[in-house]
């Protein structure tokens, strides 16, 4: 499983940083999945390998400017490249409203359909090719939520010694069984390839929070997960300094709920632009530090264009 930040900063962009976009997909496939797409998201996806007619999905947070501002522009090229595909979009019931004014004012016909999918009314996950998508409630000053990504078409392999203890031996058969057919053997026996198929690997799990001020409010589902990716748009100092009203996360308070939850895996992202990648004053290393001191499992803080990688066993790497 891939991981690619488009932004990853706060409220505004700055000179190394955009706001915020991510790009999810499986490892060594072409359709990718979206979530949140701030102002010049497009931009940053110049820089990539994705390709718009790939996308698969738009999962949108919340409707803050920050995290959908890049939208109109992107479907726009996405139609100047030739997409035919239909574009799911999940997110407010407002957002489809903004996004068939804004495309009808700027003279805008989409040459795909769109898909839209009310995030309040997500009572069951939507199935997409590689994953299925729920939607988590989050607290913030508009309505948000977070999404949790289960990867589905796990592969399941043959039980020979149980295939060979039915004197069933290796040959094309095995190939139908191992796609899960029924199979008429030449003896006459009819059997069913799910009855020689092992269990397959549990799924990964990938929880991708909008702005919240409350982590506990992911507890339920985060004993599951092997990654989380949450905000930490203040450390705690200035997060004080600032009050409630914000509601967003410190890093102590998101690094505290992981470590008391068993979290193997964290990244954080969406920090203010009052914290420079160096220099003086205010850097990214006090969000890294105070997270540090709170959380023991693995960490990283995202830049623009990291590229992260799960694998099957659920440990986490930066691709270099």
């Amino acid at each position: 499983m891939e991981l690619q930040f488009l932004g990853t900063s706060a409220g505004t962009p700055t000179t190394s940083r955009n706001v915020t976009g991510l790009a999810l997909k499986k490892a060594n496939t072409k359709s990718w999945i979206l979530v949140d797409c701030g102002e010049a998201t497009q931009h940053r996806i110049l820089h990539t390998a994705l390709s718009l007619r790939r996308l698969q999905a738009i999962c949108i947070t919340h409707l803050h400017g920050d995290h959908c501002y890049g939208l109109p522009g992107l479907l726009a090229s996405a139609n100047l490249m030739g997409r035919t595909d239909a574009l799911t979009i999940i997110g407010p019931v407002e957002l489809q409203q903004w996004l068939r004014v804004t495309l009808q004012l700027t003279h805008v016909t989409l040459s795909y359909p769109l898909r839209f999918i009310d995030v309040a009314t997500l009572t069951a996950a939507v199935e997409l090719d590689d994953f299925k998508v729920s939607a988590l409630a989050l607290s913030h000053r508009v309505p948000c939520v977070g999404y949790e990504f289960v990867e589905t078409g796990l592969p399941r392999k043959l039980d020979k010694d149980k295939l060979l203890a039915a004197n069933i031996e290796p040959g094309p058969v095995w190939g139908q069984l191992q796609r899960g057919n029924t199979v008429t053997l030449a003896d006459g026996r009819m059997v069913d390839g799910d009855d020689f198929l092992l269990a397959s690997r549990p799924p990964r799990r990938v929880i991708i929070a909008g702005d919240n001020d409350s982590p506990a409010l992911l507890t339920d589902r985060i004993q599951s997960a092997q990654l989380l990716v949450h905000e930490a748009t203040y450390t705690q100092d200035i997060a004080d300094q600032l009050g409630a009203e914000p509601q967003h996360s410190s890093a102590q308070m998101i690094a505290q709920f992981a470590e008391q939850a068993v979290l193997p895996n964290l990244i954080l992202t969406h920090f203010s632009s009052r914290y420079q990648d160096g220099g003086c004053g205010h850097t990214i290393s006090d969000i890294e530090q105070e997270a540090r001191a709170y959380y023991g499992g693995t960490l990283f803080l995202a830049r623009d264009l990291d590229v992260y990688d799960l694998d099957y066993s659920g440990k986490l790497t930066q691709r270099r």
